[in-house]
């Protein structure tokens, strides 16, 4: 099953979505990686997903991607002796780690690391930005704060301290044991929240140990200080625009994600745009027009992969969702402009071999009108290179690795195929041709582009291009 769009779509999956039927259900309304999501759910439930995702693989031939999400070191007040209380602008509220149940006045947060960061001035924000405190007295174990926005207030809700790099690492306890689960398991892709500084992303790649790629979430504003030094030691990053935005002021979000977009691309890294995409239908059958503009946006960009959380973990549509994204993006792709934009944005190639390849097999396939561009790769580095250059075609990932096909699945404009290595330069030919027609992508009479690393199998060595004549085997152009 080919997609007709080149920007791909990941779906978390959850109470609403963790049947074979619904999983085969969003996958057929363009669903290219599923997302596991560790703060919702137990190993179980999601060993369960797991399992029917690879089960869907299995039936329908093709590679599919797992993304398991860490929760990481999410901060969060205790609980209240009565129930929810309302602070008011003005108040006093205390913060410390006294285990007794809070009450209008303080309330335990078990965190004693916030408050070897804290400053006075320091801001906190409660319950995803409803509330605002600002610290006027602290030590090692309180804060006495001032209420500067007041509301409602019930049990654990979280915490966001703007602008303060916390000193905690990346990784809970839970969120080892989680790793360990999901290395276990077989993810493609491990997700990193709230990475602060590349050295977080550092451990995590120690962990991982090569079992699986590395994608950093972008949630921080210390994480924007660090941007090309994060982008640069991970796999993919994700735009989690939630607590982004919780954290910096809204009308700075658009430019933020266009400025990691814009990273991320010119790195040749995946990059992934997340949260409240089409909100609305996770109780409505449609989005509203802004959620479809705010989709729009992103593909225009030139983001590798679009996210839907609770649209399709928890929602009432979540197959819906899926076609519905499937739809605007397919429509956008369609537009002269998006192609114009792309252009624009398109980052100069480096000074190397493998770079001025793949940037000229982009200028062939468009010149001589070539259905596709094939890739041959062992790691990936190839098929990466050539979707960085965002070429008007699509590109055939072919990997003799099977775990590669699947961790392509992220990245733009890539229809990944698990085929043997190529055991000579005439094979390679005649084999690009023939996957080619087999997949849909090419006919008889048509032509395509193909890169590959010489000698045949040669990992990250991208130094051959070459243009080829579909007609039931292939002759050289």
């Amino acid at each position: 099953m080919r997609r007709r769009r080149l920007t791909k779509i990941v779906a978390t999956l959850g109470p609403a979505s963790s049947t074979p039927a619904v999983i085969r259900a969003l996958y057929d309304a363009g669903v290219d990686v599923f997302r596991l999501n560790m703060s919702h759910g137990s190993q179980d439930e999601q060993r369960a997903r797991f399992q029917a995702i690879r089960a869907l693989e299995s039936e329908i031939g093709r590679p599919i991607g797992v993304l398991v999400d860490l929760q990481g070191p999410k901060i969060r007040i205790g609980a209240f002796a009565d129930g929810p209380i309302a602070l008011a602008t003005g108040d006093p509220f205390r913060l410390d780690l006294d285990k007794t149940p809070g009450d209008r006045t303080r309330v335990t947060l078990p965190h004693p690391e916030v408050f070897a960061g804290m400053e006075a001035g320091t801001d906190l924000l409660l319950d995803d930005g409803r509330m605002r405190l600002r610290v006027e007295e602290f030590g090692r174990d309180f804060a006495q704060t001032r209420v500067i926005t007041g509301g409602p207030l019930s049990d654990r809700k979280g915490v966001n301290l703007p602008r303060v790099r916390l000193p905690i690492g990346p990784l809970t306890d839970k969120d080892r044991r989680d790793l360990q689960f999901g290395l276990d398991l077989g993810a493609d892709w491990i997700a990193l929240s709230f990475v602060q500084h590349p050295d977080d992303v550092a451990e995590a790649r120690r962990l991982i140990a090569g079992r699986a790629a590395l994608l950093s979430k972008i949630e921080k504003p210390s994480a924007i200080e660090w941007l090309n030094e994060i982008v640069e030691a991970s796999d993919a990053v994700m735009i989690a625009r939630g607590d982004l935005g919780v954290e910096i002021a809204l009308e700075e979000v658009p430019s933020l994600q266009k400025r990691i977009v814009g990273v991320a691309r010119r790195n040749g890294k995946p990059v992934v745009v997340a949260t409240q995409m089409l909100e609305s239908m996770i109780g409505a059958p449609a989005p509203t027009r802004a959620e479809a503009s705010d989709v729009a946006t992103a593909v225009y960009d030139g983001a590798d992969a679009l996210m839907l959380s609770a649209e399709t973990a928890a929602g009432s549509y979540p197959v819906e969702a899926v076609a519905m994204m499937n739809r605007v993006i397919t429509v956008v792709e369609r537009d002269p402009r998006q192609r114009r934009m792309l252009d624009d944005d398109q980052a100069d190639p480096e000074r190397t071999s493998a770079d001025a390849i793949t940037a000229a097999a982009r200028q062939v396939a468009r010149t001589l009108h070539a259905a596709a561009i094939a890739t041959y790769s062992v790691s990936g580095t190839t098929t990466l290179r050539a979707a960085r250059e965002r070429p008007e075609v699509p590109i055939l990932g072919l990997t003799p690795s099977l775990a590669i096909a699947r961790r392509l699945a992220l990245a733009w404009g890539v229809h990944s195929v698990l085929t043997e290595d190529a055991h000579s330069f005439d094979d390679m030919i005649a084999r690009a041709c023939r996957v080619a027609v087999a997949e849909g992508f090419a006919e008889p009479g048509s032509r395509i582009v193909i890169t590959a690393g010489m000698p045949v199998g040669t990992p990250g060595a991208t130094n051959t291009l070459h243009a080829a004549w579909v007609d039931g085997g292939a002759r050289r152009t």
